[in-house]
Parts: C-alpha cells; sequence; structure tokens
C-alpha cells in the first residue's frame, strides 16, 4: 500500500511498485479533508489513471480537524494528522492482507521539523526513498527520465501548515487559503503560500515571480479577490517562497 498525496514522491514510490510488483498487487490510497485541496485530489486521481492503477486508487475521508489536538494547532500538529492517517491506513491493510505500508518521505524531509515522521514509526511505515537515501532533486530526475508526469510539480503541504502554531485550525480558515492559492495558480503562479494570519494574508512566490504580481493589473486583481475571501489586508514576502516558514519561529526560540 502506498500513501499517495498526489505529489512527486509518493508518485515515484507508487510507479516503481506498481512496475515491480504489478497493479493488483499494489493499492494506493488517499485521503481527502478540508486540509487537501480539491485540485491536488482531482491530480492524484488523474495520475493512478494515467498508470493503469485507477482501479486500484482508493479515496478515504479522514477528520484530523475532529481532534481538539490537531485544531489546536500546537507544533505537533502533523503528528495528530498522520496518526489519523496510519491508523486508517494500517485497518484497510489488515482487511486487504496487505504487509508494507509505504510513505513519499526523502532524505531532504529530513533536514526540517516534522513531527509526523514519529507517528510514521509508531505504525510502522516504511519510507523506502529514505531508505535508498534519495533526496527531492534525485527524485526528480528519476521521475524525469521514467516518465512520471509530476516530475516537477511543485511542493505542497497540508492547507493547515499556513496557519501559524497556536492559532486554531478551522474549516472557515482551510477554505480561505484553498481559494486564494487556487487563485493564484489560476493567474500563472506556480510554487506559492498563502499564510494565514488572521485578516492577513501573506503571499510567498517565487522570488522570479515577484515582479508578476508586482504589475498594476494582477495586483489589483489580486487585492480585489483576496478581499472577496474574506482577508482584510493583502501582503506579499519579500523574502519569497520557502518550504515550512511557519517553522521559523520554532528555530527562532532555540
Amino acid at each position: 500500500m502506498v500513501a499517495f498525496s498526489g505529489g512527486v514522491d509518493s508518485a515515484l514510490v507508487l510507479k516503481v511498485a506498481a512496475d515491480v510488483l504489478g497493479n493488483q498487487k499494489v493499492l494506493a490510497v488517499t485521503a481527502d479533508s478540508e486540509s487537501y485541496p480539491r485540485e491536488e485530489l482531482n491530480l492524484a486521481v488523474k495520475f493512478t489513471q494515467a498508470i493503469g492503477l485507477d482501479g486500484r486508487h482508493r479515496i478515504i475521508r479522514t477528520e484530523e480537524l475532529s481532534n481538539p489536538d490537531y485544531a489546536a494547532n500546537a507544533f505537533t500538529r502533523c503528528f495528530f494528522c498522520k496518526d489519523e492517517l496510519y491508523t486508517h491506513l494500517k485497518q484497510i491493510a489488515e482487511t486487504e492482507n496487505i504487509k508494507h505500508i509505504l510513505d513519499g518521505c526523502n532524505v531532504s524531509d529530513q533536514g526540517d521539523f516534522r513531527p509526523g515522521r514519529e507517528a510514521a514509526q509508531k505504525h510502522g511505515i516504511r519510507s523506502p526513498l529514505i531508505e535508498a537515501g534519495l533526496n527531492k532533486e534525485e527524485i526528480r530526475e528519476i521521475s524525469k527520465s521514467l516518465g512520471i508526469s509530476v516530475w516537477d510539480k511543485p511542493a505542497l503541504a497540508c492547507l493547515s501548515s499556513r496557519i501559524p502554531y497556536g492559532q486554531k485550525v478551522t474549516k472557515e480558515k482551510l477554505s480561505q487559503i484553498e481559494q486564494a492559492e487556487e487563485f493564484l495558480h489560476s493567474l500563472g503562479f506556480r510554487q506559492l503560500r498563502v499564510r494565514h494570519h488572521e485578516n492577513i494574508a501573506r503571499i510567498e512566490l517565487e522570488p522570479g515571480e515577484i515582479p508578476k504580481i508586482l504589475d498594476a493589473e494582477i495586483r489589483e486583481k489580486v487585492f480585489k479577490k483576496l478581499r472577496e475571501i474574506g482577508y482584510l489586508y493583502v501582503t506579499l514576502d519579500l523574502q519569497g517562497y520557502r518550504s515550512g516558514s511557519l517553522n521559523e519561529v520554532l528555530k527562532k526560540k532555540e
């Protein structure tokens, strides 16, 4: 079984598993919840269809938001999300008589604060990309050579990761974030984050894309749309996109 998010990492694990074992011996499982964008779910479905695994792709509903420990959004939030996911996956594995559950974690993930790894260890989840010593750049190169369509897909984290620690995670906030990021994607921006600071939206873009959003027409479109979504102020982070920027407060405390 592969915990399949639709990103390049789990896509590579899924493709290789299917190539080696055959489609009928592989089951892809994708978790659907408020923290997972609809756009990403649709792309995940299209990918499994493209590689002939649509009949072996199961979408399950997870309810991490109903867990007070998750909604409280402490710095350990990710543990409760992954614990919810892996609990479901283990139940399916037992029913289907599946011996191994794999994820897409890789060596590059080990450089950031990721409490979800503790949940993976708790449930005995295997991480073949880590076991093979592969980093993100190598994964993209291998995926490209194998013809995996999402080899250059921008990195994605759950929508809850846009909310600063200590500020409660709610369906309303996640919906605002999803709408804002989907709109920016529709304008052609690829790698981005909309960090949710209550009534302030802090947009992170790749440095090379910052001049584009400063165009008067696009800037006005972005401001108008995000105001409609519910943000009072719309700001641009001059440092640009960086993965896990909300973890910077943890590093500062150290």
